[in-house]
């Protein structure tokens, strides 16, 4: 059996957990203490969308783009387990499983420390983070468990085709809601940023140096420059993501805590329903572990934008979806270690292509 070591995280990585935590505490306070700083922010929007916010999750995506290297995006069909369990986990499982966990705990579990209208607010914003599997921050949690991007790009861009038409019929469905309005316009401009734009952008970049100088010289010299990019994009995107919210955090300390039990419980069971699916099915490891974070994690972006256009800023619905972006990326994070930890249980892809 061939011994092939693989790079470990970095220091920087390596106590990412408490950049992170350190980065939602700073973006509270400046949201609690300089409310003018969101305020501004703020009028830069579209449709719904944070140019700030998007602008970052692009350079965090961005780097990890100009490593696709498209023939092994070509050779993904090779491979099609990954993308089975892709779309059966985050279309037929997890967003069931998310009504159930977040309804027992909010309406049954915690009824004495939640009133009715409020609890069913709560359970609407679990289930459109349920709902919206993870668009962006999927290419960070792959990158960060040495998945292969090509691969990822591929899962990533079916879901987004699912998401355009499966999203609105399931929530409605689960919320017995007949008329869910979805903002179109913000799906769009929100798979456009924070895919086709970054994926465009890195493959001219690498097919035009490639051609100038070389395979060798792009994968070594140039990519080399963006070593701690997405990690220092992903922090200052939590500082904004959290200077937005920070009054209403600090307002609610119970809220945030109950509402974070059920959503932390579904991410872990989703990730391992997937992962542990894997597994079974011998898919290797570089696929194995997008396959399991693109349905733990989720499209906050969309939850939240549509939570404000339904319930309001204001609501209990969009305060469980920024609670989902708070206890995401901790708990992702945690995952992105059992992956690598568990990652010699798995065949490689050299020695697995189904």
């Amino acid at each position: 059996m061939n011994d092939v070591r693989k790079p470990g995280i970095g220091v920087f990585a390596k106590y990412l957990s408490l950049w992170v935590a350190l980065c939602i505490a700073l973006g509270v306070a400046v949201g609690h203490f300089l409310p003018g700083v969101p305020a501004f922010l703020g009028r830069f929007e579209y449709a719904r969308v944070s140019i700030p916010v998007a602008l970052l999750i692009w350079l965090m995506i961005y780097p990890m783009m100009l490593k696709v290297d498209f023939a092994s995006v070509r050779n993904a069909g090779k491979r099609p387990k990954g993308l089975v369990i892709t779309l059966v986990v985050n279309w037929l499982v997890k967003p069931f499983t998310m009504y159930l966990i977040a309804a027992f705990f909010l309406k049954v579990v915690f009824r004495p420390l939640i009133p009715a209208g409020l609890a069913t607010e709560y359970l609407s914003g679990a289930v459109l983070l349920g709902a919206a599997p993870c668009t962006a921050m999927v290419f960070v949690w792959s990158y960060l468990s040495d998945g292969d991007p090509g691969y990822t790009v591929v899962q990533v861009a079916v879901n987004d085709l699912v998401i355009l038409f499966a999203f609105a019929p399931i929530v409605a469905f689960l919320l017995g809601v007949s008329d869910v309005r979805v903002p179109w316009d913000t799906l769009f401009l929100s798979v456009g940023l924070f895919v086709v734009i970054p994926l465009g952008a890195g493959a001219l970049t690498r097919s035009r140096l490639v051609a100038r100088r070389g395979k060798d010289w792009f994968e070594n010299v140039f990519c080399k420059r963006f070593d701690g990019v997405t990690e220092a994009g992903l922090l200052l995107t939590l500082v904004i993501l959290f200077a937005f919210q920070g009054r209403v955090i600090l307002a609610n300390p119970l809220a945030i805590v109950l509402i974070a039990v059920p959503l932390v419980l579904q991410t872990y069971l989703i990730f391992f329903i997937g992962y542990g699916t894997a597994r079974a099915l011998r898919v290797p490891y570089e696929v194995a572990a997008p396959a399991g974070m693109i349905g733990a994690s989720n499209f906050f972006e969309l939850a939240v934008a549509v939570a404000v256009s339904l319930f309001g800023l204001s609501s209990g619905a969009a305060l469980a979806t920024v609670v989902g972006v708070l206890v995401e990326v901790p708990v992702m994070l945690s995952l992105v270690r059992v992956a690598r930890a568990t990652r010699g249980r798995f065949a490689s892809s050299a020695g697995n292509l189904r």
